[in-house]
């Protein structure tokens, strides 16, 4: 099952939300949501710096994974940024592939 990073940071609204609610609720609301797309959550955690939190899942397909990020992006809660996780497999994988010679900009 394919692994993404969701990350993001909070508008007003959200963060006025997660003061209201607290941390344990958005996160089985979020483990509740993944549950019922067909993945799991692997792991949720809140930061400070450059970005407010992210969570780590597993979506059964690329297409529920953009649908999610368009539909939580729209709601004006937070700005959130989709990340798909490569594996050292998929790694291994693509550094065996092969590529077709190539002139880059400016060579």
């Amino acid at each position: 099952m394919p692994k993404y990073m969701y990350s993001g940071n909070y508008t007003e609204k959200g963060a006025a939300g997660l003061l209201k609610d607290g941390g344990k609720v958005r996160y089985t609301e979020a483990e509740r949501v993944v549950s019922e797309m067909g993945g799991s959550l692997e792991s949720y955690y809140w930061t400070y710096g450059s970005m407010d939190f992210f969570m780590v899942l597993d979506l059964p397909s690329e297409d529920i994974a953009i649908k999610f990020a368009l539909f939580v992006g729209a709601s004006g809660v937070f700005k959130g940024k989709l990340t798909p996780l490569i594996t050292v497999e998929q790694m291994d994988s693509a550094h065996a592939a092969n590529l077709p010679s190539m002139r880059l900009p400016g060579e």
